[in-house]
């Protein structure tokens, strides 16, 4: 995996905060691993963390984190940007 990267944008929904640090076309399949939910809970209750696997690579890099909607958009970020390097250290 390579270092934590920055935040490419943030989109609220009708229940998330979607904070998007990798775009998911460059990824040959994208799943939500059952192993990143105790990271992500500690950090944000609700929270889900979609990972994204390059072609002819064994790693899974984080492509985004979905953070419930009432915490705002600043907030989820902060809470998403935690939530990565969490995992990705």
């Amino acid at each position: 995996m390579t270092g934590t990267p920055d935040v490419n944008a943030v989109e609220a929904d009708d229940d998330y905060v979607h904070v998007r640090f990798r775009d998911p076309d460059e990824y040959e399949e994208i799943r939500t691993p059952d192993w990143v939910e105790q990271p992500a809970e500690s950090i944000s209750e609700g929270s889900e963390v979609r990972t994204g696997k390059l072609e002819g690579e064994d790693d899974w890099e984080v492509t985004s984190v979905l953070i419930d909607k009432h915490v705002g958009e600043d907030k989820a970020k902060k809470e998403a940007e935690e939530i990565v390097e969490k995992i990705e250290s």
